[in-house]
């Protein structure tokens, strides 16, 4: 495996060459890259802020979308033209931290994800705290689930830090 291009073939993965690698080995492969990663489901992967090499990954695993939270103050390099180089499409949605987890900026993050439903998505923040908080207020703002589901959603997408902080926004109703 190099170590600009991540090597996710079957034969890597441990698997036959007529079965494709599972969500399971692709993580295990990923989480050679990424300190931080969730993948609550097959199509998403959560993790924290990226590099070329782990963008590399991210296509390898067959990532089609990558969406950032991150403002540009943040980064370390042109993310959208690495994603483009790599055969991806590129989306960012600046959530700087709590501030910007407003309706306006959940409504836009949903049209995201609806834009590329059913495609093999990477959402990423510095740590994936911002994901998890964005899903989990998606959860209860946008898709009416009640409290504990919304906030069990957005721990599933890396929520940690902001959980009282989105407990206290879904306690508003929108």
């Amino acid at each position: 495996m190099s170590e600009t291009t991540p090597d996710l073939s079957a034969e890597s993965a441990a698997v036959t060459l007529d079965e494709a690698p599972t969500q399971e080995q692709i993580t295990a492969v990923l989480n050679e890259y990424f300190d931080t990663l969730f993948h609550p489901d097959e199509n998403t992967i959560v993790c924290g802020a990226l590099d070329e090499t782990k963008i590399a990954a991210l296509a390898a695993a067959g990532v089609q979308h990558i969406i950032n939270l991150q403002p540009d103050e943040e980064l370390a390099f042109d993310e959208a033209e690495a994603a483009s180089r790599h055969g991806m499409t590129y989306s960012q949605l600046p959530i700087s931290g709590a501030a910007d987890l407003k309706q306006v900026n959940l409504l836009a993050f949903d049209r995201l994800l609806r834009e590329h439903h059913g495609k093999k998505i990477a959402m990423h923040c510095q740590t994936g705290n911002r994901v998890g908080a964005a899903m989990a207020l998606r959860a209860g703002w946008l898709r009416g689930r009640k409290m504990e589901t919304a906030l069990e959603r957005g721990r599933a997408h890396g929520l940690t830090t902001l959980e009282q902080e989105v407990h206290n926004r879904l306690l508003v109703p929108r």
